[in-house]
């Protein structure tokens, strides 16, 4: 019986997504399941919501900061921080939603979140991306081109309202076999719904998902 893909919906401005990514390929794995690479911008789900992203707080943003170190460090990945952070990560996404194949697509994946996050130069400029692009062996100019078209403009836009759709509010997230699952410390929660140890039953989930509020600071 063939298995669902797992769905990772990311935006390469989140350290917490490129934490996420690399342990997702293994997990996958684990699991037997295929991983489709869903690039969003984030910063629409936010506008979509009217709330504020992490970095945007400044007491939060400096949290995440160490936060997202002392993870890299537990997993044994490596992380550097970019030179600046919230960035445009734009570009970038829609060079990955102009990849069609799979596997091309995985090492496109791979390298931008690299060059975000490991230490690779970055991915705002231009010719960043396309360095990126080419070191996977892609045609990079072509992709630069296709970025710019209204089709892979609109495919950015339709995977960040398929998250929205799924009642998603960030990134990292995951969706498996119809449940969704945030944030790079949902993973071992992943793998044991995966494994088919959910400790939340369907009737659960159910019942929290229309469970009434008692009181509201508005």
């Amino acid at each position: 019986m063939s298995r669902a893909p797992l769905r990772f919906f990311f935006d390469y401005v989140s350290p917490y997504a490129y934490l996420a990514w690399t342990q997702l390929p293994a997990l996958a794995e684990r699991h037997g399941r295929t991983l489709e690479l869903v690039p969003i911008l984030f910063a629409g789900v936010l506008n979509a919501l009217g709330t504020t992203g992490p970095a945007e707080v400044p007491r939060k943003r400096f949290y995440v900061y160490k936060h997202t170190h002392r993870i890299a460090h537990d997993l044994g990945v490596p992380f550097v921080f970019p030179a600046a952070h919230p960035f445009n990560p734009l570009l970038a996404l829609r060079v990955t939603a102009a990849v069609r194949e799979t596997e091309a697509r995985r090492r496109l994946v791979a390298a931008l979140f690299s060059a975000a996050w490991a230490g690779g130069g970055g991915l705002v400029e231009p010719e960043r991306v396309e360095a990126c692009a080419a070191s996977v062996g892609l045609d990079a100019r072509a992709l630069l081109a296709a970025a710019r078209t209204p089709e892979v403009k609109e495919q950015v836009r339709l995977n960040t309202e398929e998250l929205l759709a799924l009642e998603g509010f960030g990134v990292p997230s995951l969706l498996a076999d119809g449940e969704l699952f945030f944030g790079v410390d949902s993973l071992g929660h992943l793998e044991r719904f995966l494994r088919g140890e959910d400790p939340l039953s369907l009737e659960e989930r159910e019942r929290l998902r229309t469970l009434p509020m008692a009181a509201s600071r508005v």
